[in-house]
């Protein structure tokens, strides 16, 4: 009796492994930030907001359920952010390249319309590792010390200012092009206003599109 029941365990084990697969993805990331006033102000600076280029990469869990149904866990690195250009007296522009480093932790339901083509949405998690900015100044001669000043401020003022978590909502889908190599689309939206006082119910939220390739081993 021991036998069978220790046949049968590691047959079921054994299935169970079977529909576990384990992969990597990596890729290139357009995200933007969103308030409800079309732009960004921390100590009297304000800026139009607009879409900034990062990247991700990541690894992942998929459990499938049957041949059409299955599960996703992954956790990315991700480069997200956004850029705000503010436009001062005398033609002078400055950009200011917000980097909201994060670590983003998405779970998805996947149904898979062909044995190729997965559809999937779900809800995610993310962190925040760090916030760097970069300021780009045209119209007038550049100061070094100063924009080094206006990078710690901004840096300064996000780190204080935002919330460490925000959750979030995604959709996407992914095609298997060859033995396990597939190429991914998705789009995420915030769900958290990441201010964490906000004064006159001022909000702000990030988006963000993903595209790349990953693997998964077999």
């Amino acid at each position: 009796m021991k036998k069978i029941l220790l046949a049968s365990a590691l047959a079921f084990f054994a299935g169970m492994n079977a529909q576990t697969k384990f992969g990597v993805k990596a890729g290139y990331a357009s995200s933007k930030l969103n308030s409800n006033e079309n732009s960004i102000e921390f100590g009297g600076i304000s800026g139009d907001l607009k879409s900034k280029s990062g990247f991700y990469v990541g690894a992942l869990v998929e459990h499938k359920l049957n041949s059409k149904f299955a599960l996703q866990g992954e956790v990315e690195y991700a480069n997200l952010g956004g850029t705000a250009k503010v436009s001062l007296p005398g033609g002078v522009s400055v950009t200011e390249k917000l980097n909201f480093n994060r670590i983003v932790i998405p779970v998805s339901a996947r149904y898979y319309a062909t044995p190729e083509l997965g559809i999937y949405a779900g809800p995610y998690v993310s962190f925040k590792t760090n916030t760097t900015a970069k300021i780009e100044v045209s119209g007038v001669m550049s100061n070094p010390q100063g924009i080094s000043a206006g990078e710690e401020y901004l840096e300064k003022a996000f780190n204080d200012n935002l919330k460490s978590t925000d959750f979030g909502l995604f959709f996407g889908a992914d095609y298997n092009v060859y033995k396990g190599l597939f190429v991914d689309a998705r789009y995420s939206f915030g769900l958290t206003n990441m201010i964490k006082d906000p004064v006159n119910d001022e909000k702000l939220k990030m988006n963000f599109f993903q595209i790349g390739l990953g693997y998964k081993f077999k």
